[in-house]
């Protein structure tokens, strides 16, 4: 294994999976985030190219942080190298069953006053 890990992020954002790979993940000093730096793309050393890894990529372009919000992360895993990341659409049946993780809602709380 190399001497920096690399991990594999897998979330929800607007009915679509997107999976994606960094090299730094750890939690947000924003409540309820995670952050993520140094994406990881695949090599163009081959000629064809993938249209959904293009689309991430491209959307991540100038991109130096990323904050997810946790409920929408399904899965981490560190892995041994990276994959080719991808974005998949959720259709059909699945659309309905995915919903994110409900998260303790602030809307009960009272006004701090000064």
């Amino acid at each position: 294994m190399s001497s920096q890990p690399i991990y594999r992020i897998t979330f929800f954002n607007q009915q679509e999976v997107y999976e994606i790979y960094a090299r730094h993940v750890f939690q947000s000093d924003l409540w309820g985030f995670l952050e993520v730096e140094e994406f990881i793309f695949g090599e163009r050393s081959q000629m064809i190219v993938d249209p959904a890894e293009e689309k991430l990529k491209n959307e991540f372009t100038d991109v130096k942080r990323s904050f997810i919000p946790m409920q929408s992360v399904v899965r981490i895993d560190e892995v041994e190298k990276e994959g080719a990341g991808k974005i998949t659409e959720v259709t059909g049946a699945a659309a309905g069953n995915v919903r994110p993780f409900p998260f303790p809602s602030m809307a009960g709380s009272k006004p701090v006053k000064e």
